[in-house]
């Protein structure tokens, strides 16, 4: 079970700074793709980003997650697939995906918080799934 953001210790503290340190270099340049296959999507590397910077709507959807709703879409909180296989690879459930609200779109737009199962574990999609940051709660 995910552990809310703002509840949750610190405990992991120390994997979100080991991450974060290899975010500017990990932003500089796109992550090659695994596959032997030709792809059609462009895989970008997973960065980071302060809470502070984030747009005050993913504050609002952190903190309805924390709060266990209720969620103004239908879609939020079903299983996120990881079909664009740009997160770390998680059994089916791992992720789940909540709508962070675009003003003045007439539909859900293409900003989205997706939650991992492990405490912190929040990532920021403005983009609709092409490129993900971990969301840094110490800045």
């Amino acid at each position: 079970m995910r552990i809310p953001p703002h509840i949750a210790a610190f405990g992991g503290a120390a994997a979100v700074a080991a991450t974060l340190l290899a975010g500017p270099a990990a932003q500089a340049a796109p992550a090659p793709a695994v596959s032997a296959a030709p792809s059609s999507t462009t895989v970008h590397a997973i960065g980071s980003v302060c809470y502070s910077a984030l747009p005050s709507q993913a504050h609002d959807t952190l903190t309805l997650i924390d709060q266990g709703g209720p969620f103004p879409y239908d879609q939020d909180g079903v299983v996120f697939r990881n079909q664009e296989h740009l997160l770390p690879s998680h059994t089916t459930g791992y992720y789940h995906e909540y709508t962070v609200i675009t003003p003045g779109s007439p539909t859900r737009g293409a900003r989205r918080i997706i939650t991992g199962q492990k405490a912190h574990e929040d990532y920021y999609t403005a983009d609709h799934y092409a490129s993900f940051r971990l969301v840094n709660f110490g800045c």
